[in-house]
């Protein structure tokens, strides 16, 4: 990528970096990617693991109280994975940084990172900048003051699945990209509002899309929410839009995330050519945050939750 100065500056994190600003109006491009990082043999891996190709991709859409409890404790371990990789956000930070730090973190911790060779991805988490939808590479590019970063972290422990994620900014934000950023919070926490057991999935899209439209910002229809447990991705699917044949009664014990995708421009997307990498098709910026819920006495409970913070509702 083109930066505005090559002169080296700190970045408050104690190392020494290059390249911390911006030009106006760039955008993102590819950097080089470093060799897929390493798990170790006493940690317990999903059925992708060793060569990418997931074996189960269905199970049952309500959990049993027993798969939910050890879902509560791998939503409590991604959160601290996504949050030790946000507390390293900073000018000049590389998101292959903040892969490391992940990484690291996810196995201190006794996970596995759920992306990591999932259908082929190379890295153990997606971070995805400015107008970079979802399922950035991480790689040598820098960060730069004034840029937004999705970081999204799943981990796998004890044969299931916790996803969430959060948009970070780098720095402080121009007006639209800041409002940008809180749209969205407000629409995750509108979409778990929305769960209840009896009501369409669609009805958490609708919430989602009317506030977002509201707000002037359009909403990703190429990308949704999924099912999830002790498989990464099962087939229940949700909307971040009003979908009317989004249909599926919400039901007490299913699980599954929320993460609404929003932009400043259209809602178009396109792809690279890496096959993962979703990008605004007209360069305007995206942001998103999500989080993995289990509808439990009648409500939402957020299983990647906490005190304050990123996406609490």
């Amino acid at each position: 990528m083109t930066i505005r100065s090559n002169d080296p500056c700190w970045c408050g994190s104690g190392r020494k970096f290059k390249r911390c600003h911006r030009a106006p109006g760039e955008t993102v491009r590819r950097g080089t990617t470093s060799a897929r990082r390493q798990v170790p043999a006493g940690i317990e891996r999903p059925d992708y693991a060793a060569d990418g190709r997931p074996r189960r991709t269905r199970e049952p859409l309500v959990k049993d109280p027993a798969t939910i409890e050890k879902m509560r404790r791998a939503g409590r371990v991604a959160r601290a994975v996504l949050e030790a990789a946000g507390a390293a956000v900073a000018p000049g930070v590389t998101t292959d940084h903040l892969d490391a730090v992940a990484h690291e973190t996810c196995l201190r911790l006794g996970a596995y990172p759920s992306p990591l060779n999932y259908r082929g991805f190379p890295k153990s988490i997606c971070t995805s900048v400015n107008e970079v939808i979802c399922h950035g590479i991480p790689d040598d590019r820098p960060l730069a003051e004034g840029d937004i970063v999705n970081i999204d972290v799943t981990v796998f422990l004890d044969g299931v699945h916790g996803d969430t994620n959060a948009t970070f900014g780098v720095g402080a934000l121009d007006p639209v990209s800041a409002r940008l950023v809180e749209v969205t919070r407000a629409c995750l926490a509108l979409g778990i509002e929305a769960v209840a057991p009896g009501r369409p999935v669609s009805d958490i899209g609708r919430a989602i899309e009317r506030h977002a439209t509201a707000a002037g910002f359009s909403v990703v229809r190429s990308f949704v929410g999924h099912g999830i447990g002790t498989v990464f991705h099962n087939g229940l699917s949700i909307p971040h839009f009003f979908d009317p044949a989004a249909d599926t009664p919400i039901e007490e014990g299913m699980t599954f995330t929320i993460e609404p995708m929003v932009n400043v421009g259209g809602s178009a997307a396109r792809m690279w050519d890496d096959g993962w990498t979703a990008v605004t098709a007209d360069g305007a910026r995206s942001a998103q945050f999500e989080h993995t819920l289990a509808v439990v006495d009648g409500r939402a409970e957020v299983l990647t939750g906490g005190e304050g913070g990123y996406g609490s509702p």
